[in-house]
């Protein structure tokens, strides 16, 4: 149905057997997204980065065929688009990005509504399949779509006939309640009618009351000892929150706060990101210098950040050595940790630094991206200035 409406999905083949599985793997192109077949919170997926690892996997007896087997993309946006049709219209409650990259379930990531780093062109794309597959599917009622982009390049990841988990959060942002909206379907009351879409065919859509929306997910990392934080492709947050507010920056803040990881507004920050990410980190680490932080960093980190005119004090990884990062954070002199590992073997190294932070409390981010936000929040919170908006609609819930 994709290729023949001319849409656009990653590269993906079906393992039959786990045999079968290495060549499959080499047809998809590495890196892969690899998952059961029928499968809840992202349970026993896996991102693989190449076949070494995949015989790694494969060792350890957790992967069961058939193995679905998608191509992975890397440092790509993903978004989630939730939607009402009558079968002919289609009414978009919102379009959602994840702050986190591609490959952190939609469950774990923080989504941003409306969309805050996107080109226009991608989101047209995005209303314009949304229309196409509703029609085709016939769908009535609640619809969902998971797309990535690349630039300006759209890929469907999935597209499931029903409500999703932030349905709740883009109608509380919007006042629209969709699930009346989809009731209202199915008793027959089309969407013109319900005055959500303009004329017969087309696309309505909401919008946030009040500038910036954000859902925020929720751990429970601290009630366990030994467990990595970093996130991936299996759900395990154990709730959400919610922020709002007139810009990003203060809408994130409250998110944050709400989730229970308030962020510093003064003190010391690790850094330590991988290669692909060391260009990205400079306008953040100067940001955070210029809002007055101390910035330490771990070699290769420092070096680049030399190079780009930015002053930083070099700290030791885990396995380099003492005084490391882990010794700094147990000597409470470490606020905020931004570390960014890409790759099976990195996140296994790194996993001592997020488990450790998460064990005293320190706020840590995982993205690039997330660290942007990061700092949007800092700037909001060093101002002081909160604004509250009840939570009252358009429509009653």
């Amino acid at each position: 149905m994709v290729k023949r409406l001319g849409l656009h999905s990653p590269n993906n083949e079906t393992a039959h057997t786990i045999e079968e599985l290495p060549r499959v793997a080499r047809d998809v192109g590495y890196p892969v997204l690899l998952r059961p077949s029928f499968v809840l919170g992202g349970r026993g997926m896996y991102i693989v980065d190449n076949e070494d690892d995949l015989h790694s996997l494969i060792a350890t007896g957790n992967v069961h065929a058939p193995v679905l087997v998608d191509q992975f993309l890397e440092d790509a946006f993903e978004y989630d688009l939730d939607a009402v049709s009558d079968g002919r219209s289609l009414y978009i409650g919102g379009i959602v990005q994840h702050i986190e990259a591609a490959g952190i379930h939609s469950g774990d990531s923080a989504a941003v509504f409306p969309p805050y780093k996107v080109i226009p062109e991608v989101l047209d794309t995005m209303r314009d399949w949304a229309l196409k597959l509703a029609q085709e599917l016939g769908v009535r009622g609640l619809m969902n779509i998971q797309f990535a982009s690349k630039g300006k390049d759209v890929y469907i990841i999935e597209v499931n006939p029903r409500g999703s988990r932030t349905v709740p959060f883009i109608s509380k942002a919007s006042g629209v309640n969709m699930i009346e909206a989809a009731v209202r379907v199915w008793y027959g009351e089309s969407l013109v009618k319900q005055g959500l879409v303009a004329t017969e065919g087309g696309i309505g859509e909401g919008k946030p009351m009040m500038g910036w929306a954000i859902k925020e997910a929720v751990f429970s990392f601290d009630r366990f000892s030994d467990v990595d934080p970093a996130l991936g492709p299996e759900m395990r947050s154990t709730g959400e929150a919610i922020g709002t507010g007139r810009t990003f920056g203060e809408a994130y803040a409250k998110s944050q706060i709400s989730a229970g990881n308030r962020l510093p507004v003064k003190g010391n920050v690790v850094i330590t990101v991988n290669d692909n990410d060391q260009k990205t980190i400079i306008p953040i680490a100067k940001d955070l210098q210029e809002l007055g932080f101390h910035l330490y960093a771990t070699k290769g980190t420092a070096r680049a950040l030399f190079e780009a005119g930015i002053l930083s004090n070099v700290v030791l990884k885990v396995h380099d050595g003492h005084p490391n990062i882990v010794d700094f954070m147990k000597a409470k002199q470490v606020d905020l940790v931004i570390n960014t590992p890409m790759g099976y073997r990195a996140r296994k190294s790194d996993d001592d630094i997020r488990s450790m932070a998460m064990r005293l409390h320190i706020p840590y981010t995982t993205t690039t991206s997330a660290a942007r936000a990061a700092v949007e929040a800092i700037r909001y919170e060093r101002e002081g200035r909160h604004t509250v908006r009840e939570l009252e609609g358009r429509r009653s819930f």
